[in-house]
């Protein structure tokens, strides 16, 4: 009887974290810049990624409209078939990206458009994008809304020091619900054996 309270207690654990997991990585599916939290005027490497959900339809385009303090340094170069415009203000050193857009590719369904590029954070605060996705049949999605909606946009969280931030506790409960769930599936192993 032991031994079935324990297997029920790990299979109730696992089935936790994974939903703990599942609920935590509900934006994994968005359009999203990562990663999701930065050290604030340093300059490191970004990637932007949109995924293609429409069924039997490619993503033809993407705009990355900037926003103010998220300083956009240089750009890798784009994958195969796709060309990149930006539009800044100033000139040289001083320019400032202000919008980038990707045109020419083809991304089908269930797969991501990922470009990179260096960038830095101006200061400690939440930087949003504007991300525009447009399809092969001439269909726009923004992804411009709130966390909650069904197109949020992508945030990047300037963080002054790594000692705390909600993307930083966000990517811990990530990583403890990720452990939560390879240790419930060890024991659930572990206890099939000794079972046996």
């Amino acid at each position: 009887m032991n031994r079935r309270r324990t297997r029920k207690s790990v299979i109730t654990l696992c089935a936790a974290a994974v939903a703990g997991l599942t609920l935590a990585g509900g934006a994994w599916a968005h359009a999203i810049v990562s990663p999701p939290g930065a050290k604030a005027k340093a300059l490191q490497q970004f990637t932007r990624a949109v995924p293609t959900e429409k069924e039997n339809l490619t993503t033809t385009k993407f705009e990355l409209v900037v926003p103010e303090g998220f300083a956009i340094d240089s750009f890798e170069p784009a994958p195969d078939g796709w060309k990149r415009q930006v539009q800044s203000t100033g000139s040289g050193e001083e320019a400032v990206v202000q919008k980038v857009s990707w045109t020419g590719g083809s991304v089908p369904t269930g797969q991501d458009a990922v470009f990179r590029f260096n960038a830095s954070t101006g200061g400690s605060k939440t930087y949003t994008f504007d991300v525009r996705q447009t399809y092969s049949d001439g269909s726009l999605v923004d992804w411009n809304g709130p966390e909650s909606s069904d197109d949020p946009a992508p945030r990047v969280e300037g963080i002054g020091s790594f000692g705390g931030g909600t993307s930083v506790v966000s990517t811990v409960a990530l990583v403890v619900g990720a452990l939560g769930v390879l240790l419930g599936l060890v024991a659930l192993v572990g206890g099939r054996r000794s079972l046996t």
